[in-house]
């Protein structure tokens, strides 16, 4: 498996492969499979993100926040409207940093699961 299979990840960066690349660099070619297999399953692409934000300022605000394992801000954003779709429309702009930060920890994440086995 080389570093380009990081490339094929919807919605990917340049930053989010470097930091891959960094994070799976002394792992052997099954484990960066196993990762990559980890990775894609709980990783959000950031258009999902964005279309889930611009559905909150249509219907139900704080979607985006319970795709993004947020619930308590979800519930939040539910009850205020998004906080009078000021919130819904920061992460509309903020979409991008909103996925890079949950995939960051995903990625953390499915790094520790193959440390244990």
């Amino acid at each position: 498996m080389t570093d380009f299979s990081f490339a094929m990840l919807p919605g990917v960066d340049q930053e989010e492969i470097l930091w891959l690349q960094e994070l799976t660099r002394n792992y052997s070619e099954d484990n960066k499979r196993q990762f990559m297999a980890l990775y894609q399953g709980r990783r959000k692409d950031p258009q999902t993100v964005l279309i889930c934000c611009l559905i909150g300022l249509v219907c139900v605000a704080g979607i985006h926040r319970f795709v993004l394992n947020q619930v308590g801000m979800g519930i939040l954003y539910v009850f205020t409207g998004g906080l009078c779709f000021i919130g819904t429309i920061v992460d509309a702009v903020n979409h991008r940093k909103l996925a890079w930060e949950f995939n960051k920890a995903a990625a953390m994440e499915a790094a520790s699961l193959l440390k244990q086995y």
